[in-house]
């Protein structure tokens, strides 16, 4: 008589799901199965298995993007921007080093209770003679990464991967207006890619650049060329490894990006830092208007931003090697550009490359 009594719920109370969590614990719990595979992937190539294509489909492409990535990229950049304390900064920067293959003896910095929060360590500045600038090529490598993928542009179709390919179109977006950019009109063409090409006997290149979390995370100026516009395309934050790369057809289009454009010496010349998971944040150093991840977005929209003006009619010029931008983590770059038919890539796909080694020349 003297016990208390529990008061328990009605057992569909208890065992009540919203829609929200359904959505979290499903698209998460693939996300990890999608992991694991990839890891898989990777141990075969590196055996040199030959892996081949298996496109998602529509399901599991919006199962993947029904995870909350932007709001989780959001939570992680502020996250990243807490202050650690001074006992506590070498040991958690320590374990990142080591997952990641981090080389610190190329820091400008090397001491590690110098970066105050993750933010800082992850865009750690390199020191000057850590990354010599080729001077013999035309077209150097923006930053440290993996090439995916390189060539000719061909059938208005780009490869983010061998064999997975995505829309010029739909990446770059509507042709910008010919009067903001420095050379002739565009030959007359009806392709997208045609109309691109503004010089007889040019061609259009294309170079996929991936940067791993423990690669240097800022990008430079592949080449001298002058930038007159910017579109930045609101979207997913999806992972951009190889291996979903691989898996995703027109992933890069899916997700967030900011395409600069511009021109060089042999015509159009472009450059899109493309967003990824936990890499929402892209910094474009001469852009103080460019704000990436917002909490909300209209889908498939994206905004335009020109660097010409009454007082500036040459837009930005940016010299082969100078500081461009940075990510937070890792993510990608795509270069599309024009060029002679006798331009060369010296590439491998595959390869790693560092910031400032050759791409191409001619």
């Amino acid at each position: 008589a003297d016990r208390k009594k529990l008061h328990t719920a009605p057992v569909g109370q208890v065992f009540r799901l919203r829609p929200f969590h359904v959505l979290v614990a499903t698209g998460g719990g693939y996300a990890g199965y999608k992991k694991y595979e990839d890891y898989k992937l990777e141990q075969l190539e590196k055996r040199g298995i030959e892996v081949p294509v298996k496109l998602a489909s529509e399901w599991e492409v919006a199962l993947y993007k029904s995870v909350p990535t932007r709001l989780l990229s959001r939570a992680w950049g502020r996250l990243n921007q807490v202050e650690l304390p001074t006992w506590l900064r070498k040991p958690v920067y320590s374990l990142y080093i080591w997952t990641f293959g981090v080389n610190m003896k190329e820091a400008a910095v090397e001491d590690l209770h110098h970066y105050r929060n993750l933010s800082e360590f992850f865009r750690r500045k390199l020191k000057p003679q850590a990354r010599p600038v080729c001077c013999l090529h035309s077209v150097i490598s923006p930053s440290d990464g993996k090439i995916l993928n390189f060539g000719q542009v061909k059938n208005c179709e780009v490869e983010q991967v061998k064999g997975v390919t995505y829309s010029l179109e739909s990446f770059l977006g509507p042709r910008i207006c010919t009067e903001e950019l420095h050379f002739s009109q565009a030959l007359p063409g009806n392709s997208f890619q045609q109309q691109l090409v503004t010089k007889e006997g040019n061609e259009l290149y294309h170079c996929v650049i991936y940067l791993a979390p423990g690669d240097y995370h800022c990008f430079h100026s592949p080449t001298d060329w002058r930038v007159s516009h910017r579109r930045h395309f609101p979207g997913s934050l999806m992972s951009v490894n190889p291996g979903v790369a691989r898996w995703i057809k027109e992933l890069f289009c899916h997700n967030e990006r900011v395409v600069l454009t511009g021109d060089w010496k042999h015509g159009f010349f472009s450059l899109t830092a493309v967003g990824a998971t936990n890499v929402g944040s892209i910094r474009i150093y001469f852009d103080q208007d460019l704000h990436t991840n917002s909490p909300s977005y209209s889908k498939g929209s994206y905004n335009d931003f020109s660097f010409i003006s009454n007082n500036n009619k040459e837009g930005i010029p940016m010299r082969k090697g100078e500081h461009l931008g940075e990510f937070n983590l890792g993510s990608t770059i795509v270069l599309i550009f024009e060029a002679p038919k006798d331009f060369k890539f010296h590439l491998k796909a595959g390869q790693k490359i560092r910031f400032g080694e050759a791409l191409g020349s001619l």
